[in-house]
This record gives C-alpha cells, sequence and structure tokens, in this order.
C-alpha cells in the first residue's frame, strides 16, 4: 500500500423508526405497554473509519442499493483527494454490483474483501453497535429523518479516541494491530 494511501473500514446499518426495544419496565405480573405508530419506515447509515486517526465519514440514505453506496464512494473520494483509497468491506450486492465495480476503478478507490459471516472484523460494525445501543434502541423519534440525524451526530461527535475505543480498533487484541 503506498504510504500517501488512506485506509478505511466501511460497513452500513438500518435504522427503522420502530426501535429495537431492550429494555422494558412493567409492574410485576402486568403486560409492559409499547406505543408503536404502525410505521417501520428506515434509513441506511453508510460509514467508514480511519483506524489510525480516527476520522469518520457517514451519509445518510434511504435504502442499500448500488446507487446509494456509490453516493458514498463519492463522498469518500471528496474527503480525502487525491489519495488512494483502500476499503475493508464485506461482499454485500450493493458493494459487488458492476457499475459500482466501475466507479471504484475510476476513482481510485481498492475494495479489500472480508470473509463472509465475519463481521466483528470490520471496526466499523463495532462502531455501529455503540450507536445502536446509546441511539437506536428502546426510544421512538418523531420521524426516521430526526433518528438518522441523531445517529449521524452521534458518531461525528465522538472524538476520533472515543471513536477508535468503541470500535475496537485501540484493543491489545485488535486483528489487525501489526498491520497498524
Amino acid at each position: 500500500m503506498p504510504e500517501s494511501a488512506v485506509f478505511l473500514f466501511e460497513d452500513e446499518t438500518f435504522l427503522r423508526q420502530f426501535p429495537p426495544l431492550r429494555a422494558a419496565w412493567a409492574p410485576r405480573g402486568e403486560q409492559a405497554r409499547v406505543p408503536i405508530t404502525g410505521q417501520n419506515a428506515k434509513r441506511v447509515l453508510f460509514g467508514a473509519l480511519n483506524p489510525l486517526t480516527g476520522h469518520r465519514v457517514v451519509l445518510q440514505r434511504p435504502s442499500l442499493r448500488q446507487e446509494d453506496f456509490q453516493a458514498f464512494l463519492r463522498l469518500l473520494r471528496a474527503h480525502y483527494p487525491g489519495r488512494p483509497l483502500f476499503l475493508l468491506l464485506d461482499k454485500a450486492g450493493c458493494h459487488t454490483a458492476a457499475r459500482t465495480l466501475q466507479l471504484t476503478a475510476r476513482l481510485d478507490i481498492h475494495l479489500l474483501w472480508l470473509p463472509k459471516q465475519w463481521s466483528e472484523l470490520n471496526a466499523m460494525d463495532h462502531l455501529w453497535r455503540g450507536l445502536k445501543q446509546h441511539v437506536a434502541s428502546n426510544r421512538q423519534y418523531p420521524t426516521v429523518d430526526a433518528q438518522a440525524q441523531d445517529a449521524e451526530d452521534w458518531v461525528l461527535d465522538l472524538s476520533p479516541r472515543q471513536a477508535l475505543r468503541k470500535a475496537g480498533v485501540l484493543s491489545r487484541r485488535f486483528w489487525l494491530r501489526s498491520f497498524l
């Protein structure tokens, strides 16, 4: 990898207007009441994490389609102009689509594939876990857009060190520790 190159973990997460319920209280013997809207709108957050600096890039999109991922690739290129980018990511359909691969070649973005079913190797996936715990569970926002904005703000408001710690990069057992 060239010295000027940037290495990033990339992943997406879904946010739903009806959030996961991880805790609820009710008097003993009574069913907990959980209000729901009858809607379950969703948003997708695309995110990338630089494991050397803790810099994060996040983009909200309505879906996980190749066009949405391609918009994120263009955003990454804008954040890191003139430098080769190496993205470590899974083989989701939007990542492997022919037009996506053509775009990555034009943008000088190199995709490094994670093994299937090994999301725990992706530091961005660990950062999403913290997000879901603090923002996306046990509360319902008035709109899914409000939730997505709160989630994006949570990720970007972390200090670089906090982001790296929550992503597991600072752990002595981080699998790429010797590489970084």
